[in-house]
C-alpha cells in the first residue's frame, strides 16, 4: 500500500516535525519495534487542542484531538523512516484523555485515533490499546498518544 497516496486521498496533509520540548527522543528503535513518545493533538495551525474533556468540552473535541494526535505522530514517524510504507503494523498504543471526575468515554474518545489508523493503514493499523483518564497534560493538552509500531 503507498501510505502517502491515501494520506493525499483523505485529504491529509501531515506538519512539519517540530523538536522536543523536553530530554527524551521521539522515537527509539529496538530491533523492529519502534517505541513512539507521546504525541500531542496539533492542529493545522500549530496550536493545540486544549482543556479537559467533560463540563468543558465533548467527546467529539477529544475524537478531533486523537485524530491530530495521530496526524502528528506519522509526521514524526515519516521523518524518521523516510517513508511510511516500511510499517508492518501497529501494535499498541496508549492514550491519555485530560477530563473531569466522572468522565468515562476515554476509550470512545481514543476511538478517533484508532479509527483513523485504520482509514490510513487499513488492516495492519489496527492494534491494542489503553485509554486512560488523568487530571492533567503537559501544556493543557486535551490528549497525548504514544505507539509501539512494528517495521
Amino acid at each position: 500500500m503507498n501510505i502517502e497516496k491515501r494520506l493525499k486521498e483523505l485529504d491529509i496533509a501531515l506538519p512539519e516535525v517540530s523538536p522536543p520540548r523536553a530530554m527524551y527522543v521521539p522515537v527509539k528503535r529496538v530491533g523492529n519495534l519502534l517505541f513512539v513518545s507521546g504525541h500531542l493533538p496539533v492542529k493545522e495551525d500549530g496550536t493545540i487542542y486544549t482543556g479537559k474533556l467533560g463540563k468543558e468540552h465533548n467527546a467529539e473535541y477529544g475524537q478531533a484531538a486523537a485524530r491530530r494526535c495521530i496526524i502528528s505522530m506519522l509526521a514524526t514517524l515519516k521523518a524518521e523512516l523516510g517513508s511510511l510504507d516500511v510499517i508492518k503494523g501497529f501494535v499498541k498504543l496508549q492514550s491519555f484523555v485530560s477530563c473531569e471526575v466522572g468522565f468515562e468515554n476515554q476509550p470512545l474518545v481514543t476511538n478517533g485515533a484508532s479509527e483513523l489508523l485504520v482509514e490510513i493503514f487499513g488492516e495492519i493499523g489496527r492494534h491494542t490499546r489503553t485509554a486512560v483518564g488523568t487530571n492533567q497534560l503537559p501544556f493543557d493538552a486535551t490528549i497525548e498518544i504514544d505507539a509501539i509500531i512494528e517495521i
